[in-house]
Protein backbone atom coordinates (compact mmCIF):
# COMPACT_ATOMS: atom_id res chain seq x y z
CA UNK A 1 0.00 0.00 0.00
CA UNK A 2 1.03 3.46 -0.38
CA UNK A 3 -0.01 6.82 1.35
CA UNK A 4 -2.34 9.32 -0.30
CA UNK A 5 -2.92 12.88 0.03
CA UNK A 6 -6.26 14.43 0.33
CA UNK A 7 -7.01 18.10 0.86
CA UNK A 8 -10.36 19.61 1.68
CA UNK A 9 -12.88 21.04 3.73
CA UNK A 10 -13.29 20.03 7.04
CA UNK A 11 -16.44 21.22 8.72
CA UNK A 12 -19.05 20.93 11.33
CA UNK A 13 -22.56 20.00 9.95
CA UNK A 14 -25.82 20.66 11.38
CA UNK A 15 -28.16 17.74 9.28
CA UNK A 16 -32.09 17.75 9.46
CA UNK A 17 -34.32 15.14 7.44
CA UNK A 18 -38.07 14.08 7.09
CA UNK A 19 -37.12 11.68 10.05
CA UNK A 20 -34.29 12.72 12.45
CA UNK A 21 -32.07 16.13 13.11
CA UNK A 22 -28.62 16.16 14.19
CA UNK A 23 -25.82 19.00 14.92
CA UNK A 24 -22.13 19.41 15.71
CA UNK A 25 -21.28 16.41 13.21
CA UNK A 26 -18.14 15.62 11.74
CA UNK A 27 -18.13 17.00 8.05
CA UNK A 28 -16.36 18.27 4.83
CA UNK A 29 -15.62 16.93 1.84
CA UNK A 30 -11.68 15.67 3.05
CA UNK A 31 -13.05 14.09 6.12
CA UNK A 32 -15.55 11.51 4.38
CA UNK A 33 -12.82 11.25 2.03
CA UNK A 34 -10.12 10.45 3.69
CA UNK A 35 -12.29 7.84 6.16
CA UNK A 36 -13.17 6.21 2.74
CA UNK A 37 -9.55 5.59 1.64
CA UNK A 38 -8.65 4.33 4.86
CA UNK A 39 -10.10 1.13 4.25
CA UNK A 40 -8.39 0.64 1.54
CA UNK A 41 -4.65 2.09 2.38
CA UNK A 42 -2.30 4.04 5.24
CA UNK A 43 -1.37 6.34 5.97
CA UNK A 44 -4.11 8.70 4.80
CA UNK A 45 -2.60 12.58 4.94
CA UNK A 46 -4.92 14.84 5.24
CA UNK A 47 -4.98 18.80 4.17
CA UNK A 48 -7.28 21.03 5.55
CA UNK A 49 -8.30 23.51 8.14
CA UNK A 50 -10.06 23.97 11.31
CA UNK A 51 -11.21 26.88 13.58
CA UNK A 52 -10.69 26.70 16.96
CA UNK A 53 -14.35 25.37 17.82
CA UNK A 54 -13.91 22.49 16.07
CA UNK A 55 -14.49 19.27 18.16
CA UNK A 56 -11.89 17.32 19.60
CA UNK A 57 -13.90 13.94 19.48
CA UNK A 58 -13.59 14.35 15.69
CA UNK A 59 -9.91 14.68 15.62
CA UNK A 60 -9.55 11.59 17.54
CA UNK A 61 -11.95 9.93 15.49
CA UNK A 62 -9.98 10.22 12.19
CA UNK A 63 -6.48 9.70 13.63
CA UNK A 64 -8.25 6.31 15.18
CA UNK A 65 -8.30 5.49 11.19
CA UNK A 66 -4.34 6.07 10.69
CA UNK A 67 -4.98 9.61 8.87
CA UNK A 68 -2.51 11.89 9.67
CA UNK A 69 -3.33 15.43 10.84
CA UNK A 70 -0.04 16.92 10.47
CA UNK A 71 -1.50 19.01 6.79
CA UNK A 72 -4.67 20.14 8.85
CA UNK A 73 -3.82 23.78 10.21
CA UNK A 74 -5.36 24.86 13.03
CA UNK A 75 -7.02 28.55 13.04
CA UNK A 76 -7.85 31.09 15.99
CA UNK A 77 -10.85 31.89 14.16
CA UNK A 78 -14.54 29.85 13.43
CA UNK A 79 -15.00 26.33 11.68
CA UNK A 80 -16.35 26.12 8.33
CA UNK A 81 -20.14 24.58 9.16
CA UNK A 82 -22.33 23.93 7.07
CA UNK A 83 -26.38 23.05 7.89
CA UNK A 84 -28.95 21.84 5.17
CA UNK A 85 -32.29 20.15 5.46
CA UNK A 86 -33.09 17.23 2.51
CA UNK A 87 -36.73 16.96 1.69
CA UNK A 88 -38.94 13.61 1.47
CA UNK A 89 -37.76 11.82 -1.37
CA UNK A 90 -33.86 12.35 0.08
CA UNK A 91 -32.50 13.83 -3.26
CA UNK A 92 -33.23 17.28 -2.95
CA UNK A 93 -32.32 19.90 -0.06
CA UNK A 94 -32.11 23.21 0.59
CA UNK A 95 -28.82 24.75 2.37
CA UNK A 96 -30.17 26.45 5.26
CA UNK A 97 -26.87 28.05 5.90
CA UNK A 98 -23.24 28.12 5.25
CA UNK A 99 -20.21 29.96 7.50
CA UNK A 100 -17.54 30.18 5.46
CA UNK A 101 -14.82 31.19 8.59
CA UNK A 102 -11.70 29.84 8.23
CA UNK A 103 -12.04 29.13 4.43
CA UNK A 104 -12.05 32.70 3.57
CA UNK A 105 -8.57 33.38 3.41
CA UNK A 106 -6.88 29.71 3.55
CA UNK A 107 -4.01 29.31 1.36
CA UNK A 108 -3.50 25.61 1.72
CA UNK A 109 -0.32 24.81 3.11
CA UNK A 110 1.12 21.05 2.28
CA UNK A 111 4.01 20.15 4.52
CA UNK A 112 6.83 19.00 2.47
CA UNK A 113 7.00 15.28 4.69
CA UNK A 114 3.41 14.17 2.80
CA UNK A 115 3.89 16.11 -0.49
CA UNK A 116 5.47 12.97 -1.84
CA UNK A 117 2.29 10.59 -2.36
CA UNK A 118 1.68 8.65 -5.51
CA UNK A 119 -1.91 9.25 -5.54
CA UNK A 120 -3.48 13.02 -4.66
CA UNK A 121 -6.93 13.79 -4.22
CA UNK A 122 -8.33 17.63 -4.18
CA UNK A 123 -11.43 17.45 -2.62
CA UNK A 124 -14.36 19.54 -3.21
CA UNK A 125 -13.11 22.90 -2.34
CA UNK A 126 -12.33 26.10 -4.33
CA UNK A 127 -10.26 25.74 -7.68
CA UNK A 128 -8.31 28.42 -6.09
CA UNK A 129 -7.17 26.05 -3.18
CA UNK A 130 -7.15 23.45 -5.42
CA UNK A 131 -4.66 24.90 -7.47
CA UNK A 132 -2.68 26.00 -4.52
CA UNK A 133 -2.38 22.35 -3.34
CA UNK A 134 -1.23 20.91 -7.17
CA UNK A 135 1.64 23.82 -7.45
CA UNK A 136 3.11 22.40 -4.04
CA UNK A 137 2.62 19.14 -4.62
CA UNK A 138 4.38 19.39 -8.57
CA UNK A 139 6.83 21.58 -7.36
CA UNK A 140 8.12 18.51 -4.36
CA UNK A 141 8.24 16.50 -7.08
CA UNK A 142 10.61 18.56 -9.01
CA UNK A 143 12.60 18.75 -6.06
CA UNK A 144 12.84 15.56 -5.60
CA UNK A 145 14.09 14.58 -8.93
CA UNK A 146 16.22 17.46 -9.11
CA UNK A 147 18.07 15.19 -5.96
CA UNK A 148 18.16 12.12 -7.64
CA UNK A 149 15.70 10.21 -6.96
CA UNK A 150 15.01 8.45 -10.05
CA UNK A 151 12.09 6.22 -8.66
CA UNK A 152 9.60 9.84 -8.49
CA UNK A 153 6.97 10.31 -10.52
CA UNK A 154 4.36 12.97 -11.16
CA UNK A 155 0.95 11.86 -8.74
CA UNK A 156 -1.90 10.62 -10.07
CA UNK A 157 -4.58 13.55 -9.49
CA UNK A 158 -8.08 13.23 -8.69
CA UNK A 159 -10.24 16.14 -8.60
CA UNK A 160 -14.05 17.16 -7.55
CA UNK A 161 -16.08 20.08 -7.82
CA UNK A 162 -19.32 21.25 -7.57
CA UNK A 163 -21.73 24.41 -9.05
CA UNK A 164 -20.91 26.77 -7.01
CA UNK A 165 -17.47 26.67 -8.49
CA UNK A 166 -18.95 26.41 -11.75
CA UNK A 167 -20.87 29.41 -11.39
CA UNK A 168 -18.47 31.66 -9.51
CA UNK A 169 -14.87 30.32 -10.66
CA UNK A 170 -15.47 29.18 -13.47
CA UNK A 171 -12.16 30.06 -15.67
CA UNK A 172 -9.65 28.65 -12.31
CA UNK A 173 -11.62 25.13 -12.27
CA UNK A 174 -11.00 25.31 -16.02
CA UNK A 175 -7.25 25.49 -14.91
CA UNK A 176 -7.47 22.77 -12.35
CA UNK A 177 -9.21 20.61 -15.46
CA UNK A 178 -6.55 20.81 -17.54
CA UNK A 179 -3.33 19.58 -14.77
CA UNK A 180 -5.74 16.35 -13.31
CA UNK A 181 -5.53 12.84 -13.97
CA UNK A 182 -9.51 12.17 -13.12
CA UNK A 183 -12.42 14.08 -12.65
CA UNK A 184 -15.52 13.27 -10.42
CA UNK A 185 -18.64 15.40 -10.74
CA UNK A 186 -22.41 14.80 -10.29
CA UNK A 187 -24.87 14.51 -13.31
CA UNK A 188 -26.81 17.08 -12.39
CA UNK A 189 -23.40 19.61 -12.58
CA UNK A 190 -21.93 18.19 -15.43
CA UNK A 191 -25.21 18.45 -17.44
CA UNK A 192 -24.92 22.21 -16.38
CA UNK A 193 -21.21 22.39 -16.74
CA UNK A 194 -20.82 21.91 -20.73
CA UNK A 195 -24.36 22.97 -21.40
CA UNK A 196 -26.30 19.22 -22.42
CA UNK A 197 -28.48 17.14 -21.11
CA UNK A 198 -27.20 14.17 -22.58
CA UNK A 199 -25.08 12.40 -19.57
CA UNK A 200 -22.72 10.21 -22.46
CA UNK A 201 -22.43 13.73 -24.31
CA UNK A 202 -21.33 15.49 -21.15
CA UNK A 203 -18.85 13.04 -20.24
CA UNK A 204 -17.14 13.51 -23.39
CA UNK A 205 -17.30 17.25 -23.33
CA UNK A 206 -15.61 17.28 -19.83
CA UNK A 207 -13.00 14.68 -21.24
CA UNK A 208 -11.90 17.57 -24.08
CA UNK A 209 -11.57 20.30 -21.11
CA UNK A 210 -8.39 18.03 -20.05
CA UNK A 211 -8.62 15.72 -17.76
CA UNK A 212 -7.91 12.43 -19.16
CA UNK A 213 -10.37 10.62 -17.03
CA UNK A 214 -14.21 11.89 -16.06
CA UNK A 215 -16.20 9.79 -13.76
CA UNK A 216 -19.92 11.61 -13.57
CA UNK A 217 -21.85 10.38 -9.97
CA UNK A 218 -25.56 9.21 -10.91
CA UNK A 219 -26.55 9.05 -6.92
CA UNK A 220 -28.75 5.94 -6.63
CA UNK A 221 -28.10 5.21 -10.09
CA UNK A 222 -24.20 4.18 -9.62
CA UNK A 223 -21.70 6.06 -12.07
CA UNK A 224 -20.27 6.38 -15.61
CA UNK A 225 -16.65 6.16 -16.65
CA UNK A 226 -15.47 8.02 -19.21
CA UNK A 227 -11.70 7.43 -20.59
CA UNK A 228 -9.43 9.64 -22.78
CA UNK A 229 -10.22 8.62 -26.78
CA UNK A 230 -14.23 8.31 -26.52
CA UNK A 231 -14.52 10.25 -28.98
CA UNK A 232 -18.09 11.87 -29.78
CA UNK A 233 -21.27 9.75 -30.59
CA UNK A 234 -22.18 5.79 -29.91
CA UNK A 235 -19.85 4.38 -32.06
CA UNK A 236 -16.77 5.95 -30.26
CA UNK A 237 -17.57 3.86 -27.20
CA UNK A 238 -16.25 0.82 -26.41
CA UNK A 239 -15.58 -1.60 -23.47
CA UNK A 240 -12.04 0.06 -23.07
CA UNK A 241 -13.24 4.20 -22.74
CA UNK A 242 -16.61 3.55 -21.50
CA UNK A 243 -18.04 1.81 -17.95
CA UNK A 244 -21.85 1.93 -16.49
CA UNK A 245 -21.51 1.02 -12.54
CA UNK A 246 -25.16 0.35 -10.84
CA UNK A 247 -25.47 1.50 -7.08
CA UNK A 248 -25.80 -0.59 -4.36
CA UNK A 249 -29.48 -0.99 -3.27
CA UNK A 250 -30.53 0.51 -0.16
CA UNK A 251 -34.16 0.08 1.26
CA UNK A 252 -33.72 3.15 3.31
CA UNK A 253 -31.60 6.73 3.23
CA UNK A 254 -30.68 7.92 6.73
CA UNK A 255 -28.46 10.61 5.56
CA UNK A 256 -26.81 11.14 1.85
CA UNK A 257 -24.30 13.81 3.54
CA UNK A 258 -20.93 12.79 2.52
CA UNK A 259 -21.77 10.10 -0.53
CA UNK A 260 -19.93 11.95 -3.23
CA UNK A 261 -16.80 12.30 -1.20
CA UNK A 262 -17.19 9.16 0.38
CA UNK A 263 -17.76 7.49 -3.19
CA UNK A 264 -14.22 9.60 -4.26
CA UNK A 265 -11.74 8.70 -1.23
CA UNK A 266 -12.58 4.63 -2.00
CA UNK A 267 -12.00 4.95 -5.53
CA UNK A 268 -8.59 7.01 -4.84
CA UNK A 269 -8.25 4.73 -1.88
CA UNK A 270 -7.83 1.48 -4.26
CA UNK A 271 -5.82 3.70 -6.83
CA UNK A 272 -3.11 4.07 -3.90
CA UNK A 273 -3.39 0.40 -2.64
CA UNK A 274 -2.12 -0.99 -5.92
CA UNK A 275 1.07 0.72 -4.64
CA UNK A 276 1.49 2.47 -8.71
CA UNK A 277 0.95 5.65 -9.89
CA UNK A 278 -0.14 5.26 -13.23
CA UNK A 279 -3.14 2.91 -14.08
CA UNK A 280 -5.35 0.71 -16.41
CA UNK A 281 -8.63 1.32 -17.42
CA UNK A 282 -9.41 -1.75 -16.06
CA UNK A 283 -8.00 -0.15 -12.29
CA UNK A 284 -10.12 2.39 -12.76
CA UNK A 285 -13.53 0.49 -13.22
CA UNK A 286 -12.57 -1.26 -10.00
CA UNK A 287 -12.02 1.61 -8.57
CA UNK A 288 -15.51 3.01 -9.17
CA UNK A 289 -17.10 0.12 -8.20
CA UNK A 290 -15.13 0.37 -4.63
CA UNK A 291 -16.74 4.10 -4.45
CA UNK A 292 -20.11 2.81 -5.21
CA UNK A 293 -20.15 0.08 -2.95
CA UNK A 294 -18.22 2.23 0.10
CA UNK A 295 -20.51 5.50 -0.60
CA UNK A 296 -23.79 3.18 -0.13
CA UNK A 297 -22.57 2.84 3.91
CA UNK A 298 -22.31 6.52 4.35
CA UNK A 299 -26.33 6.68 3.52
CA UNK A 300 -27.06 4.33 6.30
CA UNK A 301 -26.67 7.00 8.80
CA UNK A 302 -26.01 10.70 10.01
CA UNK A 303 -22.68 11.89 9.39
CA UNK A 304 -19.99 9.78 9.34
CA UNK A 305 -21.89 6.79 11.87
CA UNK A 306 -21.61 3.84 9.65
CA UNK A 307 -19.01 4.78 7.34
CA UNK A 308 -16.48 5.31 10.93
CA UNK A 309 -17.62 1.79 11.76
CA UNK A 310 -16.95 -0.23 8.79
CA UNK A 311 -14.93 -3.22 8.25
CA UNK A 312 -13.20 -4.87 5.36
CA UNK A 313 -15.26 -7.99 5.63
CA UNK A 314 -18.50 -5.54 5.24
CA UNK A 315 -17.13 -3.76 1.98
CA UNK A 316 -16.32 -7.06 0.54
CA UNK A 317 -19.75 -8.86 1.33
CA UNK A 318 -20.60 -5.47 0.05
CA UNK A 319 -19.33 -5.39 -3.49
CA UNK A 320 -19.92 -9.79 -4.19
CA UNK A 321 -23.87 -8.60 -3.84
CA UNK A 322 -23.27 -5.71 -5.97
CA UNK A 323 -21.60 -8.39 -8.59
CA UNK A 324 -24.15 -10.92 -8.05
CA UNK A 325 -27.04 -9.02 -8.94
CA UNK A 326 -25.28 -6.58 -11.93
CA UNK A 327 -23.65 -9.68 -13.30
CA UNK A 328 -24.37 -10.57 -17.10
CA UNK A 329 -24.22 -14.08 -18.15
Amino acid sequence: MSPILIGGTVAIDHVKTPAAEAANLLGGSASYAALAASYFTTPVHLVGIIGKDFPPEHLALLESRGITLDGLERSSGDSFSWSGEYHENMNDRTTRQVDINVLENWRVKVPPSIAGAPVVVLANMAPENQIQMLDQIVAAAALAASSGNSSTAMPFVVADTMDLWIHIANDRLHDVLRRIDLLVINDREAREFVATSNLVVAGQRLLAKGPRHVVIKLGEFGAMLFAAGAGSGPAALSASNFFRCAAFPLHEVADPTGAGDSFLGALAGHLAATDRSHFTFGDLRQAVIEGSVVASFTCEAFSTRRLQELTRTDIEHRRAFLQSITHWP
